[in-house]
């Protein structure tokens, strides 16, 4: 139980993976939206999704054309928990705002078509 713990832990030790989890908690999303939010290159927020997904923290959803990424909490108590304290400590957060901000305005079919 505690190798679960210390390895999400680890995971989350990274400012963009919890960025990502933040973002994901409002709704699924693809990898060209997750880059246009979080302002890094694709490749970048595809190794945080792999990270992401190594430790259960999130699930692929394929969608005709897009793969979308989404947030799995139930079964993984540890992680119920984090992401509780996670919503209360950055409520307030001025690049999670930022990020939410952005959010609202992304247009998957302009980011993902060209």
């Amino acid at each position: 139980m505690i190798i679960e713990l210390e390895k999400i832990l680890k995971v989350l030790s990274d400012k963009n993976r919890i960025r990502i989890i933040k973002l994901l908690e409002k709704q699924k999303l693809c990898v060209c939206e997750l880059a246009f939010i979080l302002a890094i290159k694709q490749p970048s927020v595809s190794r945080h999704l792999k990270k992401l997904k190594s430790v259960g923290i999130i699930a692929e959803e394929q969608d005709s054309f897009w793969t979308n990424y989404v947030l799995c909490v139930k079964g993984n108590k540890y992680f119920m928990s984090l992401l509780r304290y996670l919503s209360a400590w950055l409520k307030e957060d001025g690049q999670i705002r930022q990020d939410l901000k952005k959010l609202r305005q992304v247009d998957r079919a302009k980011l993902c078509c060209k």
